[in-house]
């Protein structure tokens, strides 16, 4: 069965998610990543969009879970974006999301914190 991915690196928001209180009121970088493990063969042989996942409405749908909720944890995240792509776009077979926090309050040096979720269709 011919497959391939469709990817989104690094989409950078600004959020108020965290388990501090100073999280939540200042807010901080968040980005994400998204890879969509679908059957492109037929878009690339036609050039149709409408056989792949739009990676422009999946920015848009990351976008809104970021920015529109106000989170503990990253995890949280990582969890709704992968099962709002699988619930939208029945051409997805395998969604995995990465969500970063640069510089998390850890009490010392970190580059980031990060929370890898992914997560198979169900058969239909």
């Amino acid at each position: 069965m011919p497959s391939g991915s469709v990817r989104l690196i690094n989409a950078v928001f600004y959020a108020h998610h965290g388990v501090m209180q100073e999280e939540h009121r200042i807010g901080g970088r968040y980005e994400v990543d998204v890879r969509m493990d679908v059957d492109f063969e037929e878009a690339a042989q036609h050039d149709d969009l409408s056989k792949t996942v739009d990676y422009e409405s999946i920015y848009k749908l990351v976008q809104r879970i970021v920015t529109e909720n106000r989170f503990y944890l990253i995890e949280k995240l990582a969890y709704l974006i992968a099962c709002e792509v699988l619930n939208l776009y029945s051409i997805v077979q395998f969604v995995e999301v990465t969500v970063r926090k640069p510089n998390p309050p850890v009490g010392g040096t970190c580059d980031r914190a990060e929370a890898v979720y992914s997560k198979k269709a169900e058969p239909s």
